[in-house]
């Protein structure tokens, strides 16, 4: 009788107590401890229930002193202000990650629709499509074209690996003008991959020398000599484009009218000799002018 009274007293003060401490510590250690508690009270009372006495499991807590000035916090309200810490950390932390997701998802989105137009460039140009985008009329503006790939030159026989090696690199002491002369004399011995190289290479490296507007057309004459018309009119326009001034400007117009006829664009082609007569014909050199009067009549221009 004792001993069932004695165990409602402890459960009825188990469940007195408040409901929220409860929910803030982790049950399955607090039952063990209940539990180990209940055991030595028992062998603490009846002590002829068992086959030895048994020293208490438990004993009673140690009074503490809080230091003066610090204020008394509860167990469940240090844990809240922990939880709440931490849910504050991670809706941060995901906002930060949706971010990351969210750029992450518009980089390759990009990346993918540059590379389907890459894609398409290259498509286009090795089925000999012509420029995507034709030259406008005779307005001062001309419109690029938009094919720009790049191809590795071809493996050399050894009687032509040797013509190659006996050209002779220029030494003038100007490191600009070496590499563009050495790209003329390889477009003028028919090396035309390595001189589109050279000349590529000469454009990037010297932006500003003098000779740029010479080595951006020679190289759209070194891919029309090759029988790439499409190639050839992307460096004559980029030329025109870029430096409209420059000492090739015009040659790079003409040049533009003659690949766009090989392209089988003459409307464009005319176009583009309309465009040489509006910005050079009052300046341009009477052979120049002649090549351009024979461009028309090959693409059948109107007079």
């Amino acid at each position: 009788m004792r001993r069932t009274l004695f165990l409602a007293i402890l459960l009825g003060g188990i469940a007195a107590q408040p409901l929220a401490a409860q929910s803030g510590a982790n049950l399955a250690p607090r039952v063990d401890k209940l539990e180990k508690e209940m055991k030595a009270v028992q062998r603490k009372v009846f002590p002829g229930g068992a086959p030895g006495y048994f020293e208490p499991e438990i004993a009673p807590p140690a009074q503490t002193i809080d230091p003066a000035g610090s204020p008394a916090s509860a167990p469940i309200d240090d844990l809240t202000a922990r939880v709440s810490a931490l849910e504050t950390e991670l809706s941060r932390l995901t906002e930060q990650s949706e971010q990351n997701a969210f750029k992450l998802r518009q980089l390759e989105d990009a990346a993918t629709k540059y590379k389907a137009e890459v894609d398409g460039r290259l498509t286009a140009l090795e089925g000999g499509a012509a420029p995507a985008t034709p030259p406008a009329a005779s307005t001062g503006s001309v419109k690029p074209p938009v094919a720009r790939p790049t191809a590795a030159a071809p493996t050399l026989s050894t009687e032509r690996a040797a013509l190659l090696d006996a050209i002779q690199k220029p030494a003038t002491g100007d490191a600009g003008e070496d590499a563009y002369l050495y790209g003329y004399r390889l477009w003028e011995a028919k090396f035309y991959p390595q001189a589109q190289a050279q000349l590529k290479d000469f454009v990037t490296k010297y932006p500003k020398h003098k000779r740029v507007s010479y080595a951006q057309n020679l190289l759209g004459r070194a891919y029309l000599d090759e029988g790439k018309p499409a190639l050839a009119s992307v460096a004559f326009y980029d030329n025109y484009q870029k430096l409209p001034k420059g000492e090739r400007a015009p040659e790079s117009l003409y040049y533009l009218g003659v690949s766009l006829t090989r392209l089988k664009k003459t409307a464009d082609a005319c176009k583009v000799f309309e465009e040489f007569d509006a910005v050079y014909g009052a300046t341009a050199l009477a052979g120049l002018k002649a090549q351009v009067a024979r461009g028309k009549a090959d693409a059948k221009c109107k007079a």
